[in-house]
């Protein structure tokens, strides 16, 4: 699932890089101390009678400045320095391990103690330091040997798995440091500015929620490995968001957003080009408003480049990610697909990490390296439509033996294979207007009264395990029919449902303006920064439903006269 963020600076590092960086890498009293501790963790449990084969310690520092505006007044600036503690410990070895997960014939497994993170000090004091992780590690300790036990017992009771490949994957060691970034943010100057960029939409009753939202951060990752790995990187983010909602007189809300990011402040818009997105919001709200709500629909349609990226992160993206395959709960769509075609020959799909900058869009899921140390690398998932690899953490699957650099998470959450920069290439491009031209013909020769076109979206979600259907849900905030004369008509209330393999064959043409959306994509491993950037793409038959709406009515009273002032 995902919901909107947006946009950065083109960067590609090689396998090898990390050794030259490794070469000027300056002193860090926390990984040394994390070094200190893991390793005398590990030379200390080595005597036990189940001594762990892997430790891992990763503290992530995050500074966090928020602006929050809404209808031309402050509503809050926060100001926060956390510092959080993932550890990694497995007991037993690479091919069965404590963190095997069990097979029920329920929902239910073996009741696990809860660990909960301990408190780690923000200041940089050795001892507080390697004393948070003895503490930590000594839990993990205990907590992963009695799992061990449990992992036998189930393996012993249950049928042999179909994947019989190993639990954790042995990777090179690797050594990496970045300086830490600058962070400086100018708070009074953007209170003043999201002040600003709100305060039209005060005057407009239709509009409800109208609010802006600064987000700047610095994150910087320390990871260390009982491999050898010790990893450094630091990444300042600004992310603006703006967003309204307005409500039809049905009860329908209608939101609209629009997503700026960059690795710089200054690399977001000024107050002009805020000023006349927000206009054009608010023209759109008004016009959505007054749209006739369309009706239940299958046939032909065409989504713009913003709302393929979506489509294909969603239908296409989750289900290529490795660990998904090993997990017999998941449908494991494309896992006896490699060498065979899953998408039209003219489509090919690349993962690409070390990507800061598509064209000249910055791109959110840019990383060095991944959650579990090892480097980002480009990933060619399909190539002319026939599917040639997974997204791999750690986890092995049959056939994928080794990481190639995708193992993320949301800090206190377990890594798994998740996506990053999703790219999708066309071979057959042509012009938006040839597209649209080519829609008209589909449209008539089905005999439809008209076609759709998928102008822009706010997100979606899908669902890939056996127990549910296989379907997926995008979300669409503007909307056009297109009628065989050529004529568009805005329309409110659908969504975009369906299910992959048909999706996926119905894909007939694309156009040649490939455009970027950054989001925020929730999943097993938490929430994690993508982005994802496809062409506009003409499908055959599509299928849409109404989305739900509220049941209060519309504002009876207009908001209070501009001449009333605003804070």
């Amino acid at each position: 699932m995902s919901v909107p963020t947006k946009i950065w600076l083109g960067l590609c590092l090689l396998a090898a890089s990390p050794a030259l960086f490794a070469q000027h890498a300056p002193s860090d009293s926390v990984v040394a101390a994390m070094r200190q501790e893991l390793d005398r963790s590990m030379q200390d449990l080595r005597r036990t009678p189940a001594p762990p084969y892997f430790l891992s310690y990763e503290i992530t520092d995050n500074r966090a400045i928020n602006v929050t505006a809404a209808f031309g007044t402050l509503i809050s600036t926060t100001d926060e320095t956390t510092r959080v503690l993932d550890l990694d410990l497995r007991v037993g070895d690479y091919k069965l391990d404590s963190s095997h997960p069990f097979r029920q014939d329920t929902f239910s497994e073996p009741m696990q103690e809860r660990l909960e993170s301990p408190q780690i000090p923000l200041n940089d004091d050795p001892l507080a330091l390697r004393v948070a992780l003895w503490q930590s590690t000594e839990q993990h300790y205990r907590h992963a040997v009695e799992r061990l036990q449990q992992v036998q017992a189930n393996v012993q009771v249950k049928v042999a798995q179909e994947d019989q490949s190993p639990d954790f994957s042995a990777e090179p060691a690797h050594v990496y440091s970045e300086p830490i970034a600058d962070f400086a943010l100018d708070k009074p100057a953007w209170q003043q500015k999201l002040r600003g960029a709100t305060k039209p939409f005060a005057d407009h009753k239709e509009i409800l929620e109208a609010n802006a939202q600064l987000d700047a951060e610095v994150e910087t990752r320390r990871y260390v490995n009982s491999e050898g790995s010790e990893i450094r990187m630091s990444t300042p983010f600004y992310r603006l968001i703006i967003w309204a909602t307005a409500k039809a007189d049905d009860g329908m809300e209608l939101p609209l957003y629009h997503t700026y990011m960059s690795f710089r402040p200054d690399g977001l818009p000024n107050d002009a080009a805020l000023s006349a997105d927000v206009n054009k919001m608010i023209v759109m709200l008004l016009a959505l408003i007054k749209a006739p709500v369309a009706d239940p629909y299958t046939g032909p349609a065409i989504l713009s480049g913003r709302a393929s990226g979506v489509f294909f992160h969603e239908i296409f993206g989750h289900r290529i990610e490795g660990q998904r395959q090993k997990n017999e709960d998941d449908a494991q769509t494309f896992k006896r697909k490699v060498n065979q075609p899953v998408l039209p020959n003219f489509l090919s799909v690349y993962s690409d990490p070390t990507l800061r900058q598509l064209r000249h869009t910055e791109l959110l899921g840019y990383y060095a390296f991944d959650d579990e140390g090892v480097p980002s690398r480009r990933v060619t998932v399909v190539q002319n439509g026939v599917l040639q690899n997974f997204l791999m953490s750690r986890t092995p699957i049959t056939g994928f033996d080794r990481s190639n650099g995708h193992g993320r998470h949301q800090q206190g959450y377990a890594v798994a294979a998740r996506q990053s920069n999703l790219i999708v290439e066309s071979s057959k491009s042509v012009s938006r207007d040839e597209l649209k031209r080519m829609l008209i013909e589909q449209v008539k020769a089905a005999n439809k009264p008209y076609g759709l076109f998928f102008d822009d979206i706010e997100g979606g979600f899908t669902f890939t395990e056996r127990i549910i259907p296989n379907a997926f849900n995008v979300r669409p905030t503007v909307v056009y029919r297109v009628y065989p004369d050529g004529r568009e008509e805005l329309v409110r209330g659908v969504d975009l449902i369906g299910t992959p393999l048909t999706s996926f064959s119905k894909i007939v043409a694309t156009d040649d303006h490939e455009e970027v959306f950054n989001g925020v994509c929730g999943a097993d491993s938490g929430w994690v920064p993508v982005s994802a950037s496809a062409p506009g793409m003409l499908i055959s038959q599509i299928e849409v439903q109404r989305k739900e709406k509220s049941q209060e009515r519309a504002p009876l009273l207009p908001p209070p006269p501009a001449s009333a002032g605003n804070n």
